[in-house]
């Protein structure tokens, strides 16, 4: 049996793909999905040296792994009038250069915040270690993503959100906040390649159908950082039916993403999502 590797982060729309996978509700033939479960900017970090034969990454991480990984179609977070906080202790104010946590070099939060806040001082740490970061004055403020955008102290304030931040960027273009998705191994054979992508999608689709069913189960299983009703207002934001496969609208917002780190100097070269995923087609070609 072919063991494949899948990495994803522990925050609860990742877990809830995943699983459906090893609750066996999805049949990959002849092949085992070993799941590794890291922080995104792990798993960003591990992408770029190549570790995983699948792994979630941030969308701002993809141009720079685009020559050895192909981007999927499947299992993608966007913020649609919410996402990432930029927060700081209640009644602070924040100087022009204030220190901040930020949760990876290369996820999308930290792209958008590089761009608004160019004088910042950006530290980097594990986003479970951010919130008592800035409650313990370590930092200035801090970006919370995951379930931390609803369970955070109420000593602290949100400064900004990372979603006007990107509104402010699109320039009246009314777009979802590209934050997550997932790439694969290019050096997997095409036809493997396209079967892994199928059964991700329907992985989660198939959570998605069942969250009823899936969620208490993996909430009995203690797998999940959150109770039950935080789960449920969670999963509404980030596992829904737009996560199950990418869409023009998010192929779009993606490409503003990709273009808007070209002209602030972080990628040197500007790419086209669609560029760079599996090809679709190849199966109907072969079998002529």
């Amino acid at each position: 049996m072919k063991k494949i590797s899948v990495a994803h982060s522990p925050d609860a729309d990742d877990i809830f793909m995943y699983y459906a996978i090893k609750f066996g509700w999805i049949d990959i033939n002849e092949t085992k999905f070993e799941n590794i479960a890291a922080d995104i900017e792990t798993l960003n970090q591990a992408t770029l040296k190549g570790i995983y034969d699948i792994c979630a990454i941030s969308f701002a991480l993809y141009p720079f792994v685009k020559d050895d990984y192909a981007l999927l179609k499947t299992a993608v977070s966007f913020g649609e009038g919410y996402g990432p906080k930029l927060i700081k202790r209640k009644n602070s104010t924040l100087k022009r250069n204030f220190k901040v946590a930020l949760s990876g070099e290369f996820t999308t939060n930290a792209l958008l915040f590089k761009i608004a806040y160019p004088d910042a001082r950006i530290t980097y740490m594990n986003f479970l270690d951010i919130e008592k970061a800035v409650i313990d004055g370590v930092v200035d403020a801090g970006v919370l993503i995951h379930e931390s955008i609803l369970t955070y102290s109420n000593e602290l304030e949100v400064e900004k959100e990372i979603w006007d931040i990107w509104v402010g960027l699109c320039d009246g273009e009314k777009l979802p906040l590209p934050l997550g998705g997932m790439c694969l191994r290019r050096s997997i054979p095409l036809h493997d390649a396209i079967k892994y992508e199928k059964a991700l999608i329907k992985a989660v689709d198939v959570a998605n159908k069942n969250r009823k069913t899936l969620a208490p189960m993996l909430l009995e299983k203690g797998l999940i950082r959150v109770d039950a009703s935080t789960l449920d207002k969670y999963l509404d934001l980030y596992a829904n039916d737009n996560s199950v496969k990418l869409s023009k609208i998010q192929y779009k917002a993606i490409d503003k993403l990709f273009e808007l780190g070209y002209k602030h100097g972080h990628y040197q070269n500007l790419i086209k999502s669609e560029d760079f995923l599996i090809p679709e087609n190849y199966e109907e070609l072969r079998a002529r």
